[in-house]
């Protein structure tokens, strides 16, 4: 594959996990009705994948520093399309279950490892404009999610968006074994020792700046995981809408996601990553503002409930290669480990606030704006103060015996 079309593959790799919770959302009454089960049992087939996905996501460092990128990729992939197979197949909600629960384990390895190849690979600037392209691509997958499975289920039934699922997974299982080289040679894996895992791990976390970043990362992200946790209820509780116009909300998510990585590609060699973090948040607090105002003043309907939504998605996408970036680089010798902690602090955030805050929130748009404030405004305190302690760090540095700066 020409190195130009290698940010593509890994950010469609990027897609899977996201996919797998987006394609079947309006899924949900069609599974209740089929399986002869509860809304509460269906609402479990979302929460088992979320746990074992933001579980496993946790690992994947550790086995990518460990035994290579592409090997433990090809794995997932191949498990996914599997666990998607039986998914297909399940008979009642049981066994339902335990196929999301198989798809969770497999779903967050495209995640870690992709964004473990960016750094691989590229430097600085380039490396932005590497992970904007991947932002702007997977900022694809909560709007396509749900339109391609709502149609599947109007022709085909729910089962069909499992079998889109396997079909995908093993497009990129093939895809990747064809085009992906391994980009971690032999002399620089770590050694797959549970005690020097487990030390690694521990650096991380008791890293402040790298931990307060990727918490930053979570909660920026915190009102979108607000908006899809209260999909349903808010396209047909609250907009009046109907089961096929949950486009009505991703749309212009995934249209703001793209623009705001396309600007980040295109001003990542003339604006300065910390200039672009400042303006996101900038972005990003006016669309929640204007929510609140909307929400406040008017009956919520469809534009105007939902345009802001893509003003956030501007922002997050203008800052969020310059945010990745800041966190990942703490670690250059366990980057694997790095993405790994990044990747199941988003996912602990996005399933703590769509599982825990959103069933509180989503019976009123004015609650859902002020949650997404809520959210963003935490998202800006910890960015802030990781900035402070790093300025601290250098000063310290700056002023220490033999630096040259005394």
């Amino acid at each position: 594959m020409p190195r130009a079309y290698l940010p593509l593959l890994l950010a469609l790799l990027t897609m899977v996990g996201p996919l797998g919770i987006d394609a079947y959302l309006p899924a949900f009454l069609a599974i209740e009705s089929s399986l002869e089960t509860s809304s509460l049992a269906v609402q479990q087939t979302l929460s088992v994948y979320l746990v074992t996905m933001s579980v496993m996501v946790l690992f994947y460092g550790a086995l990518v520093d460990s035994f290579g990128r592409k090997r433990v990729l090809r794995i997932a992939m191949l498990g996914f399309a599997v666990s998607s197979v039986a998914a297909i197949c399940a008979w009642n909600v049981g066994l339902l279950i335990l196929a999301r629960a198989a798809q969770g384990v497999f779903a967050g390895a495209g995640m870690v490892v992709s964004r473990t190849i960016v750094q691989d690979l590229y430097k600085g600037a380039e490396a932005q404009r590497v992970m904007a392209t991947m932002t702007m691509v997977f900022g694809v997958a909560p709007a396509l999610g749900p339109i391609l499975g709502g149609g599947l289920l109007m022709v085909f039934g729910w089962r069909a968006i499992f079998v889109f699922l396997a079909g995908f997974s093993l497009l990129l299982w093939w895809a990747s074994g064809k085009w992906l080289r391994e980009t971690l040679p032999p002399s620089q894996r770590q050694l797959f020792v549970p005690t020097v895992i487990l030390a690694n791990y521990a650096k991380a976390f008791a890293h402040p700046v790298f931990m307060l970043r990727v918490l930053a990362i979570g909660f920026v992200f915190g009102g979108v995981s607000l908006y899809i946790g209260s999909a349903s209820a808010f396209i047909i509780g609250i907009l009046g809408l109907s089961e096929t116009d949950f486009g009505w909300l991703f749309i212009p998510m995934v249209t703001g996601m793209t623009l705001g990585a396309a600007s980040a590609r295109r001003w990542s060699r003339r604006v300065t990553p910390g200039k672009l973090v400042r303006i996101g948040f900038i972005m990003m607090f006016l669309s929640a503002l204007i929510s609140v105002t909307v929400t406040l003043m008017m009956t919520p309907r469809v534009p105007w409930a939902v345009l802001p939504l893509g003003l956030y998605s501007f922002g997050i996408a203008l800052s969020m290669p310059s945010l990745t970036l800041s966190a990942l680089t703490l670690f250059p010798s366990n980057r694997g480990m790095a993405s790994s902690m990044q990747s199941f602090t988003q996912m602990m955030v996005f399933a703590i606030l769509s599982g825990a805050l959103a069933p509180l929130l989503f019976d009123s748009a004015v609650k859902l704006a002020l949650g997404h404030l809520l959210t963003l405004a935490v998202a800006g305190l910890l960015w802030r103060w990781s900035r402070q302690l790093e300025r601290q760090r250098e000063v310290r540095q700056a002023q220490a015996p033999g630096s040259g700066h005394e």
